[in-house]
């Protein structure tokens, strides 16, 4: 009896309290996932190694994971050396009957934590389908409750099956960036990650584009007027310079802050911490086209349509249709 006297004076305390105030202010997250999307060969890889690197030397908790399967992400990180892919160490420890552990698949350098998804070889599986499986594994080890203050994800952009989009499709992220040059095909690949980010908005997902890196800027100004031109702002923009191109060809990290490149990664690491998300305005084929000298790229071609007689060869009579035409009453 006296079990429930107490029982029923502390339900009638929890009532009087008065509720805790509705939430106004903006949607707070202790950890900033921030998936990174590229051309392949754009320079992804490159610009996420070192940024990684140079926010961990500042101090913060960074998680890097590598989503492309070539796995170069944290190669350049891990000074060329191949860390065990997610996907393969998996397989093994499954033909074992053993269960995968954090220590099989994370590893550190200077404060960085990195992982890698891995892919399957050629012909053997669908890289999308890794992805997942990846991701599935992340949250068996207990994704949701690391401490990290960023987790930097590493995409394929010119890769469009549904693996890669997970991070846009699922909110699985609160921002995007993208890694272009001065060049049509790395902007089509931006501007193609602009759509889906517009396409699950109107879905009603929440994942903007916080910005734009220019990689092997070489002046000539069109990754800079496409991202006026869909509304994101330019993180930062790497020149082209051989230093640079020797130094991570040889999987040297350049994102140190006594280095000479040290400033201009610090500046990109505090304007990817800052920036928002934004929705996008993609532009449409000739939008994009627009960007470039017609003589670049071909703007100045007409379409020409085909006609069977083009299709058959010379010689070609047209035959008279078999169809029947009955007379009206």
């Amino acid at each position: 009896m006296s079990l429930m006297s107490d029982g029923g004076a502390a339900l009638r305390d929890e009532a009087r309290r008065e509720p805790d105030p509705v939430h106004t202010g903006p949607a707070k997250r202790d950890t900033q996932v921030i998936a990174i999307y590229g051309k392949g060969g754009s320079g992804k890889s490159f610009t996420l190694a070192n940024l990684s690197y140079m926010m961990a030397q500042q101090g913060r908790r960074v998680l890097l994971i590598g989503c492309d399967p070539k796995s170069d992400t944290t190669s350049l990180l891990f000074g060329g050396r191949s860390c065990p892919t997610i996907i393969e160490t998996s397989s093994a420890k499954k033909l074992a009957g053993e269960e995968v552990a954090i220590e099989d698949v994370c590893f550190q350098r200077d404060g960085v934590f990195a992982m890698e998804l891995g892919g399957p070889e050629v012909g053997r599986g669908c890289g999308g389908r890794g992805i997942i499986h990846g991701f599935e594994l992340m949250e068996k080890l207990g994704f949701h409750e690391w401490g990290f203050d960023y987790v930097l994800l590493d995409f394929l952009g010119d890769v469009v099956c549904g693996g890669f989009g997970l991070p846009i499709a699922r909110d699985m992220c609160q921002k995007v960036i993208v890694v272009g040059a001065n060049d049509l095909q790395s902007l089509y690949v931006a501007n193609n990650v602009c759509k889906a980010v517009q396409y699950f908005r109107k879905l009603g997902g929440n994942v903007g584009v916080a910005g734009m890196v220019i990689n092997k800027d070489d002046g000539t100004g069109e990754a800079q007027a496409f991202a006026e031109a869909v509304g994101i702002p330019v993180l930062a923009a790497i020149p082209a310079n051989e230093d640079l191109r020797r130094k991570s060809a040889n999987y040297q990290i350049v994102g140190r802050p006594d280095g000479e490149w040290g400033p201009l990664f610090a500046e990109l690491a505090a304007n990817v911490a800052a920036a928002p998300p934004v929705l996008p305005t993609p532009l449409d084929q000739d939008g994009l086209l627009g960007l470039f000298k017609p003589e670049d790229v071909g703007r100045d071609i007409a379409l020409k349509p085909a006609t069977q007689a083009d299709m058959r060869g010379t010689g070609w009579v047209p035959k008279p249709s078999l169809e029947v035409v009955y007379d009206t009453v």
